[in-house]
């Protein structure tokens, strides 16, 4: 059995291990289903896709990012994030003020895998998106790449209106050995 017929066989675990094994052989029949209207098949066919190396791949999980269903676009979020590619860092930026917490989540975690190429973007976001839901995520994302060039954000983003960017701003603050202080008198 090929690795997309194993994909495509039913079988979760057999398709788990194929997703691993195709190739850029397999990338247009890839192409071809996640086009296509069985979901099953569009979530595995995305899946692969972040297995198969090259640029079109990546193209294509760019694309499946903004998918209108959401379990193939928690896989390519995730497949970004495998990739650690600074080509995805916009889709992954368009998804952090999705109104699915999980996939929120799963777009900031792939932006701290990405790395802190993000860092400018991240700090554009917290200081400008009019969502709460990015800017808190935006924080978070910060706090976890740890780069020292975000502290002045971050310390803007104290007076924020919102607990959860606050929270996540101190808590990166903290992790960069820039928090509270306390003297003993």
């Amino acid at each position: 059995m090929t690795a997309l017929e194993a994909l495509f066989s039913g079988d979760d675990q057999r398709a788990a291990v194929a997703a691993e094994r195709v190739t850029e052989a397999d990338l247009p029949a890839l192409l071809w289903e996640v086009a296509g209207r069985e979901p099953d098949r569009r979530w595995w066919a995305a899946c692969a896709l972040a297995h198969v190396p090259g640029a079109a791949a990546t193209k294509a999980l760019i694309g499946l990012a903004a998918d209108a269903d959401e379990g193939v676009r928690a896989v390519a979020l995730h497949g970004l994030g495998q990739r650690r590619t600074p080509e995805g860092i916009p889709a992954l930026l368009a998804n952090l003020a999705d109104a699915n917490a999980y996939l929120a989540w799963l777009a900031t975690g792939a932006i701290v895998r990405v790395g802190t190429t993000a860092v400018p973007d991240l700090i554009t976001v917290l200081e400008q998106a009019p969502e709460q839901r990015a800017r808190a995520n935006a924080a978070r994302a910060l706090a976890l790449l740890r780069d020292p060039s975000a502290i002045p954000a971050l310390f803007r983003a104290l007076e924020a209106d919102s607990a959860l960017v606050c929270r996540w701003a101190e808590e990166g603050l903290e992790k960069l050995g820039v928090g509270q202080v306390y003297f003993r008198l």
